[in-house]
């Protein structure tokens, strides 16, 4: 059973940055697709950044030259980086994996920016 654990949100200042982890078990994070989602209040769930199998990383134009999203193999673990944070970044984080031919979700970790 694929499970994912985020953890690394938090209350951060405008320009401040956080990253965050999202530890899977059941499966092997290199092999699969994983992304980072997020969702506002009262606001659909949006693609934030993806990393393929073989490493290529795509971005939402919003969040792009300031986040950064990787991969440890070794931990089984993913990331991803936030810096130059802004108000409007402000949302639940969903960790997402595609594996076996399915989407796999975290519980989400909070992420509030004040201005």
């Amino acid at each position: 059973q694929v499970q994912l654990v985020e953890s690394g949100g938090g209350l951060v200042q405008a320009g401040g940055s956080l990253r965050l982890s999202c530890v899977a078990s059941g499966t092997t994070v290199s092999i699969n697709r994983m992304g980072w989602y997020r969702q506002a209040p009262d606001k659909q769930r949006e693609l934030v950044a993806v990393i393929s199998s073989g490493g290529s990383t795509n971005y939402a134009d919003s969040v792009k030259g300031r986040f950064t999203i990787s991969r440890d193999n070794a931990k089984n673990t993913g990331y991803l980086q936030m810096n130059s944070l802004k108000p409007e970044d402000t949302a639940v984080y969903y960790c997402n994996l595609f594996a076996y031919g399915m989407n796999y979700w975290g519980q989400g970790t909070q992420v509030t920016v004040s201005s």
